[in-house]
C-alpha cells in the first residue's frame, strides 16, 4: 500500500514519524509526499496547545476533502489527551502515543478491510520504553536517537504529560548500540531527543543518568558529533560540565528552558527551578566551555504576568546573553491549570513577545559577531542560494562557497556575518 505521513510538532514525533517511514518501508509499503495519491494518510499530531489541534483537524478535512476514498487516520498526542473530540471527526483509524508499531499492524488492517479502528491506551500505565529504529532519511546528514518518552513535571501550563506518561528510558545499551549503527550508515552527527531527556536513566534504577548516557554513546561512535536536545537546567551541574567538557565529539550547543526570567512567573508554571538555579547553571557552561551556544525558550504573557515581572525576565535574559531565543506568546492549553488562571490580553502577549524577541536580536548577534575570526569545523548539509550551507558545533549556521559539499566536514574560518548566519571561508586541508 502507499502511505503517506504529515508530521506536526516536536522532534520526537518527527523521530517517530520517520521510525514508522522505515517500517512500513521493511513491510514492502511505499511511503509517499502527502501531496500524493495514496492509500492511507496518517496524521502524526501535536497536542501542547490548542492551535495544534486545530492544524491537526484542518489536516484532516483537507484529506477527507481531497482523497475521500483513503484511510484517514490520527495519531499522536491530540487524540491521547481528546479522545472524545476525536471521535466526533471523520476518521478510520485513531490511535495515540505508544506502540508504534502496533499502529502499522492497526494501519494495514484499516486498508485491508475498512474497518473504523480505535486504539487508545492508558499513557501513565505504560512502564517500557518502545525501542524503535534509529535514523533520518537517506539525504541528512544528522540523525536523531530517541532516547526517552514521558515527563513528570506536571508544568502548570503543559498537557505532555498526559499525552506521553511518566519517564520511560531507552537501555544505555541499546542506545550505544543503535549510535554505532548510525555511525556505520555514514551519518556525521546524532541528536539525542525525548519528551524530557534530563530525566533519563530514572526509571531504570541503576543509578546512571544523562552524562553516562553520553560517555557510552561517545564511545560507541567515537567519529560522530553528539548533540543534546532541550535539557532542565538542574541538570547542569559541575560533575556534567566537568565530564561533558571531556568528550571531544561534544557539540557546545546547551539549550536549556527557561520560559520566565522571573520567580514569580516560574513558581506559577510549576516549574522547578528558580532563576537563581539557572543562571548557576548558564555560568558552569561558560566556565567549562569556550563560547558555548546557550540557546532557550521564552513564554510571554503567562497568566497573571505583571509589567514588572516581564521586565524582570528581559533583565535576567540580558545577563544569560543567549545565543538564540525562541519566543512564544502564551497559549491557552484548555485542561491544565494555568487555562484557569486570570489570562492576559492577546495584545499584550504579543506586544511583549515582540520586546523580548528585540532583545533576543541584540544578543544573537553579539554571538555571532564574537564568532568572527574563529575557525570551526562545519558539517555541511544543503545548497543555499549560490553557497553550500551547514552548521559549526554551536549550531550556527555557516554559508561557504562551494560545489556539493553534502555531508562532509570542512575547517571554515569565519570571516562575516549575514543575517542570522555566519560566512566563512573553507581551510585547506
Amino acid at each position: 500500500m502507499k502511505v503517506a505521513i504529515y508530521t506536526l510538532g516536536c522532534k520526537v514525533n518527527q523521530y517517530e514519524t520517520q521510525a514508522m517511514e522505515q517500517e512500513l518501508r521493511r513491510r514492502g509499503h511505499e511511503v509517499v509526499d502527502f501531496a500524493d495519491a495514496a492509500d492511507a494518510y496518517v496524521i502524526n499530531s501535536c497536542s501542547v496547545t490548542a492551535v495544534s489541534d486545530q492544524k491537526s483537524r484542518q489536516v484532516l478535512h483537507r484529506v477527507r476533502r481531497q482523497h475521500p476514498d483513503a484511510v484517514a487516520a490520527l495519531a499522536g498526542c491530540y487524540p491521547q489527551t481528546h479522545v472524545e473530540d476525536v471521535q466526533k471527526l471523520d476518521i478510520d483509524l485513531i490511535a495515540g502515543t505508544g506502540d508504534r508499531m502496533g499502529f502499522i499492524d492497526l494501519l494495514e488492517e484499516a486498508v485491508t478491510e475498512r474497518k473504523h479502528i480505535e486504539a487508545i491506551d492508558q499513557a501513565f500505565e505504560r512502564r517500557v520504553f518502545e525501542i524503535l529504529p534509529a535514523g533520518g532519511s537517506s539525504r541528512r546528514t544528522r540523525a536523531m536517537l530517541k532516547v526517552e518518552d514521558g515527563c513528570v513535571n506536571f508544568c502548570s501550563y503543559c498537557i505532555i504529560p498526559y499525552a506521553r506518561g511518566g519517564v520511560r528510558s531507552l537501555p544505555l545499551a541499546e542506545a550505544a548500540r543503535q549510535a554505532a549503527e548510525l555511525a556505520q550508515q555514514g551519518y556525521q552527527e546524532i541528536v539525542l531527543t525525548g519528551i524530557e531527556i534530563s530525566s533519563w536513566g530514572r526509571d531504570l534504577k541503576t543509578g546512571e543518568t544523562l552524562i553516562d548516557l553520553m560517555e557510552a554513546i561517545c564511545a560507541a561512535a567515537p567519529k560522530m558529533r553528539l548533540r543534546l536536545g532541550s535539557l532542565e537546567p538542574r541538570t547542569i551541574t559541575e560533575d556534567f560540565c566537568r565530564r561533558a567538557a571531556a568528550l571531544p565529539q561534544l557539540c557546545p550547543q546547551f539549550h536549556l528552558s527557561l520560559q520566565s526570567g522571573c520567580d514569580t512567573t516560574l513558581k506559577r508554571m510549576n516549574r522547578k527551578y528558580d532563576s537563581a538555579r539557572f543562571a548557576q547553571s548558564v555560568d558552569l557552561l561558560c566556565q567549562y566551555f569556550e563560547h558555548p551556544a546557550i540557546t532557550t525558550d521564552l513564554i510571554t504573557g503567562f497568566p497573571e504576568e505583571t509589567e514588572a515581572e516581564f521586565e524582570e525576565t528581559l533583565d535576567f535574559i540580558r545577563k544569560c546573553g543567549f545565543a538564540q531565543m525562541h519566543i512564544f506568546p502564551y497559549s491557552i492549553r484548555p485542561g491544565t491549570p494555568a487555562a484557569k488562571m486570570i489570562q492576559i490580553p492577546k495584545a499584550v502577549k504579543e506586544e511583549r513577545a515582540h520586546r523580548a524577541a528585540a532583545v533576543a536580536e541584540e544578543m544573537q548577534q553579539a554571538y555571532l559577531a564574537a564568532c568572527v575570526g574563529q575557525t570551526y569545523p562545519v558539517l555541511f548539509e544543503q545548497p543555499k542560494g549560490d553557497c553550500f550551507s551547514g552548521h559549526a558545533p554551536n549550531y550556527m549556521e555557516v554559508l561557504v562557497d562551494g560545489c556539493d559539499l553534502h555531508n562532509q566536514i570542512k575547517n571554515v574560518r569565519i570571516t562575516g556575518v549575514a543575517g542570522d548566519a555566519l560566512l566563512g571561508e573553507i581551510m585547506e586541508d
